[in-house]
């Protein structure tokens, strides 16, 4: 026992880690006997730590014991078909209640005529106008024996109540869906839940998966790490996965990359990054979560430098590299980004996330080192965001604006902005702001102090979290990723045997015709899964009205489609339309004067579809304003999954069309709105409206306008490539 409280930083490698084993007896956070925020003394330099005290055996919870065979685990994972190199996939589903009833209901005489019809009659007509008011208040659509369509009204359902989220005391993630049922939860079956894995986008071959992790181009290839259970399907035994691509599109799998095997990250290696040197050698810095649930920051290096797939890596003896310091609580000191060479003082530079208690304030720390073992706290903080931003994890600072988006420090150069996103823990949504940085004086100050970040900008308006960049140079341009968590119960995460996708690997750039916000868009490599284009431009939609569109499949497609609203009838318009907003709308439901207007996917034209659309209200002062949504609020007949209405304002400019590119793959939905200056992502769990039963509308519910789709081209999606690697992919 100490007889004070001892500041960490004068303590050794050893008597650091008693330290933190010491205070779980006492609290679960550190807090000394200064003000609730004081960042530890400019100047400090953390001196050489010895060994770390490794716990025998015996201390290792049973449950990851089993850590040392994890690269066996995902070698075995994969099964082989004679004559082929692709193995089957792994997952499998067992049996659940009313899979027959399902079957046979999806081919009876019933819906899936009436579906057949419907499609078969308007196919031949290209596009036939059905009244729509029943439609979105939750009525139904039926074709009759002639064809003809009628609409029969019903109550809205209920609004769902919010369960609460589970959290670490039942083994589940604060990031885990908050959707749980104690009764079992919606009866899904087989061909349900199997219809629900992607095409595209990325997910581990099976089980759970979060955050993205040290995505970097070394080698010739494109490596992908993540949060990983390699056992389960929701959080647990926290490891980092590991994927390797050409092209970001088609991914080969291998074994599990890091395990929590040591005291200081037992309970999960969790989120860091990789930084490649200029003379090649690779840094790996996570942070750990000790066996007391402290956050320490960790130091990692490939076993062999040559080999270009980093399949193997050792922690360095030296962990952990950085303890909180003081003032900072020990559960809030997390996700090291990658580092970057700061001329000014010939150091290397890297930020991790926090937040003072003191207004509950996002804060962000900055290190410098010249060997990535020893580290020097700077002044101060980089930035400490407005009161109430909370906790800020999975950082992220770079240029845009100028001729690179790497990351070199600062740059004062006026066409140079650069971008500071976090991770907001309290309320899961990633923002970005856009400022300026000075690297000598580790200051990152906001463009504009009422968008400054916590507050203002977002990556994507839906289901999208702990997003992680990287420079790309093999084409000079910035990449992000992050992950989109289920919304449905975990019971169905078990019975399906995996949770959690990647988004679609995203260009970051600045908006040039605005300089007030990041044009995001799907890396160009995607492309190259189009097949079968459809245009269908030139469509006109009414008032109150839905078109059906003749397509092959509804599962996977990428659309691309602007609307031209009638200028008549914007400025025959009168009223104003104030206060609008996508979260606290009813949806496409809502009828305004100039909209909601746009598309339905997974759509059977009876219970269920996805709407992403357009809605725009007219100011006081004439003015428009233009929001984009999706309304999940239908997308499926299960009640123990989260559905919301959600979306933001998106800046339209003199002369532009309403755009949207809508990617949509199986269990998900990505709009890229006016060339991405606005994102919405959402999950999708339809019952009904899968297989052939997954149609594609669009829709006009504007009480008062006539939109036309002058441009419309609907590509099928091909499946991208996801197995273990072999031996022939070198």
């Amino acid at each position: 026992m100490w007889a004070r409280e001892p500041d960490p930083r004068d303590l050794n490698g050893r008597e650091r880690s008693t330290y933190l084993h010491a205070v779980k007896t006492i609290s679960v956070r550190y807090v000394p006997k200064t003000p609730a925020f004081a960042p530890a003394r400019a100047g400090y330099k953390s001196g050489p730590l010895a060994p770390p005290l490794i716990h025998p055996p015996s201390r290792i919870p049973p449950t990851l014991s089993r850590h040392a065979a994890a690269a066996d685990a995902m070698e075995s994972s994969a099964v082989v078909v004679p004559g082929t190199t692709a193995p089957l996939l792994p997952y499998a589903y067992a049996a659940l209640p009313s899979s027959a009833d399902d079957a046979r209901e999806n081919q009876s005489s019933g819906g899936g005529v009436r579906w057949r019809a419907c499609a078969a009659v308007l196919a031949a007509s290209a596009v036939v106008v059905l009244v729509v008011v029943a439609l979105f208040a939750g009525g139904r659509v039926d074709v009759g024996p002639a064809g003809e369509v009628s609409a029969a009204a019903s109550v809205p359902a209920a609004k769902m109540e919010m369960p609460r989220s589970r959290g670490k005391d039942f083994g589940v993630s604060e990031k885990a869906s908050l959707a749980y049922s104690a009764d079992g939860g919606f009866p899904w079956s087989n061909a349900m839940l199997q219809w629900q894995h992607t095409g595209f986008h990325f997910q581990p071959l099976k089980h759970y998966m979060n955050d993205p992790n040290g995505p970097v181009y070394y080698g010739g290839w494109y490596h992908l790490f993540y949060q990983h259970n390699p056992y389960g399907d929701s959080w647990a035994n926290i490891s980092w996965g590991h994927a390797v691509s050409k092209d970001m599109v088609n991914w080969r799998h291998l074994p599990v990359a890091l395990v929590p095997d040591q005291w200081y990250d037992i309970n999960g290696v969790l989120t860091g990054s990789i930084t490649v040197l200029p003379d090649g050698r690779v840094i790996l810095l996570y942070t750990g979560n000790t066996d007391t649930f402290a956050q320490v920051q960790c130091l990692a290096v490939p076993a062999d430098p040559s080999d270009p797939l980093l399949r193997s890596w050792i922690k360095h003896p030296a962990n952990p590299i950085l303890l909180p310091p003081p003032g900072i609580g020990l559960k809030d000191f997390r996700d090291p980004l990658t580092a970057w060479f700061e001329h000014s003082d010939n150091t290397w530079r890297i930020i991790i996330g926090s937040k003072d208690d003191d207004g509950h304030a996002g804060i962000i720390l900055s290190y410098k080192t010249t060997d990535f073992v020893n580290y020097e706290l700077m002044p101060g903080t980089m930035h400490r965001g407005p009161d109430g931003t909370g906790m800020y994890e999975c950082l992220d600072i770079f240029p845009v604006g100028g001729n690179s988006s790497e990351m070199l420090g600062g740059d004062s150069s006026p066409e140079v902005l650069f971008v500071l996103k976090e991770s907001a823990n309290d309320e899961w949504h990633d923002y970005y702001a856009l400022g300026r940085f000075d690297a000598a004086a580790n200051a990152w100050t906001p463009q504009d102090p009422e968008a400054d970040l916590g507050i203002g900008l977002r990556y994507d308006w839906g289901k999208y979290y702990a997003s992680k960049s990287f420079y790309d140079p093999t084409k000079n341009r910035r990449i992000v990723w992050a992950y989109v968590g289920e919304t449905d119960s975990e019971q169905a995460d078990k019975a399906k045997g995996w949770a959690s996708l990647m988004s679609i690997p995203r260009t970051v750039e600045l908006d040039k015709k605005t300089r007030t916000n990041l044009i995001q868009w799907p890396v160009e490599e995607i492309d190259t899964l189009r097949k079968n284009a459809t245009d269908l431009g030139g469509i006109t939609v009414e008032a109150g009205s839905v078109v059906h569109l003749p397509l092959q499949q509804g599962a996977q497609l990428d659309i691309e489609a602007s609307f031209r609203l009638n200028s008549s009838d914007v400025d025959a318009l009168n009223e104003a339309d104030v206060g609008f907003n996508c979260s606290s709308s009813a949806g496409a439901a809502m009828r305004g004067a100039l909209g909601p207007f746009g598309l339905l996917v997974f759509a059977d034209g009876r219970h269920e579809q996805t709407a992403a659309y357009f809605y725009v209200s007219k100011g006081l002062d004439g003015s428009l304003l233009t929001h984009f949504c999706h309304d999940e609020s239908r997308s499926t007949r299960a009640k123990d999954v989260v559905n919301r209405v959600v979306g933001g304002t998106v800046p339209v400019l003199d002369g532009e069309t309403f755009s949207v590119r809508v990617l949509v793959d199986h269990s998900i939905v990505q709009s890229f709105v006016m060339g991405g200056r606005t994102t919405v992502t959402s999950r999708a769990y339809p019952t009904e409206a899968i297989y052939a039963a997954a149609g594609v509308y669009l829709f006009n519910n504007a009480t008062s306008a006539t939109i036309v789709a002058e441009g419309l081209v609907v590509y099928e999606m091909a499946s991208a490539e996801s197995r273990a690697f072999l031996a022939d992919d070198m």
